[in-house]
């Protein structure tokens, strides 16, 4: 169950780093509150993650995925530039997370 925890925190991260850029700097009371909202929530999954796994490799899987899903949302919902570097990036974290799962 705590991996379960551990993948709904990752995705929460990603809906939240989301969440930022339409509170203009926390200066509206919605959106701020919404990703306020956003972020207790996935360090709460996080947390309740982390009460058997390990903490170094639940961080890593969590901002692994956090990282992956930003930037692919941001390919998709942004137009964010698609290069070969950034492609080996998101290869490289993508393997770094399964390695860390497989071996935790």
């Amino acid at each position: 169950m705590n991996w379960v925890y551990l993948a709904l925190a990752g995705l929460v991260e990603v809906a939240w780093s989301q969440s930022i850029k339409p509170t203009q700097n926390f200066t509206r009371p919605v959106p701020t509150a919404i990703s306020l909202v956003l972020m207790a929530a996935a360090v709460w999954l996080l947390s309740k993650a982390m009460d058997t796994l390990p903490v170094g490799t639940a961080y890593a899987v969590f901002t692994g995925i956090g990282a992956v899903g930003a930037i692919t949302l941001g390919v998709v919902l942004n137009d964010d530039p698609v290069t070969v570097g950034r492609m080996a990036a998101l290869s490289l974290i993508v393997g770094g997370v399964v390695l860390a799962r497989v071996t935790a």
